[in-house]
């Protein structure tokens, strides 16, 4: 019989189903509905539960949105069971031959962020469940999409994150002059049903989120309560801009927290600022310990 592993992604309402291999080929398919998912007799199956609201089909995996009636945690076991048994049957997950032709209909929009080096262009769609931060065209093999984006000489380094894609350009070159060239793009290759990003290719370092450190319990409690500090407070505002922070470490004797900056804040002029009057601030205040410091070991 055929068995998954559940995975959970950075927004809560959305968590995966993944397969020992591949069920599309490079091909990414999102569905709002019954009627939408004609092509997939699977996403069709599963709309019929009350609380399925959108069925993402990509790679290696099944990503399903719920509606807030439920959590996850009471029939995430339920849906997985119902997947294998449906797929053991010998049931189609997707026809991908009648979705060939077909395009999706994709909204992109460019914003920009408090880096003047860093565009984010926004989908009206998942575009990944897995932050990912490629540096150059040799760092980007799990990502089509970046790859392609890379060919572009002004493109210096990509960030990408749920529903968006911060992109760091030269400074040879001005967004007034770019920024169009690449939303089309983005929309285009989007539209025609490519793949965006292939996350069982994702290198997982356990200390680059805090759904992936493995020893977490093992940590010792001030890490702990920085890392929660981080997710809860800190991360979702640094998503808004364009970018990411990850815990790298605390050394306990030093009083001082490491983390390290992704996408925008990346080389961000504000960055430091923001570290010493905000990050480092909120630390102190919420661990009762005016001695904490923090860096970022790539700013």
């Amino acid at each position: 019989m055929t068995k998954l592993s559940i995975k959970e992604t950075q927004n809560p309402t959305i968590i995966k189903f993944e397969f020992q291999d591949f069920i599309t080929k490079n091909k990414s398919y999102e569905f709002k509905n019954i009627d939408e998912a004609s092509e997939s007799p699977l996403a069709q199956q599963l709309f019929y539960l009350p609380f399925v609201k959108t069925v993402f089909i990509s790679g290696n995996f099944i990503a399903i949105e719920r509606y807030n009636i439920v959590q996850w945690n009471d029939v995430q076991d339920a849906v997985a069971e119902q997947i294998e048994e449906f797929v053991t049957k010998g049931g189609i997950i997707i026809n991908e031959s009648t979705v060939e032709t077909k395009k999706l209909p994709i909204t992109i929009y460019a914003e920009s962020t408090p880096n003047p080096s860093v565009l984010k262009f926004v989908a009206n769609k998942m575009l990944t469940s897995k932050t990912a931060e490629f540096k150059n065209i040799d760092e980007a093999f799990p990502s089509a999409l970046a790859k392609e984006l890379f060919k572009f000489s002004f493109v210096k380094e990509i960030f990408m994150d749920e529903n968006y894609i911060s992109i760091t350009k030269y400074n040879s070159a001005d967004w007034q002059e770019i920024s169009n060239e690449i939303r089309t793009f983005i929309k285009e290759y989007i539209e025609n049903g490519n793949e965006i990003i292939n996350e069982s290719l994702l290198v997982t370092v356990p200390k680059n989120e805090k759904q992936a450190i493995s020893n977490f319990d093992s940590l010792d409690t001030t890490s702990q309560q920085i890392i929660n500090i981080l997710e809860e407070y800190v991360k979702p505002a640094v998503q808004a801009d364009g970018g990411n922070i990850l815990f790298d470490s605390y050394d306990e004797s030093e009083k001082r927290v490491k983390v390290v900056l992704q996408g925008a804040c990346s080389g961000c002029p504000s960055s430091t600022f923001t570290l010493k009057n905000g990050i480092e601030n909120m630390l102190k205040d919420m661990l009762n310990d005016e001695a904490i410091k923090v860096e970022a070991i790539n700013a």
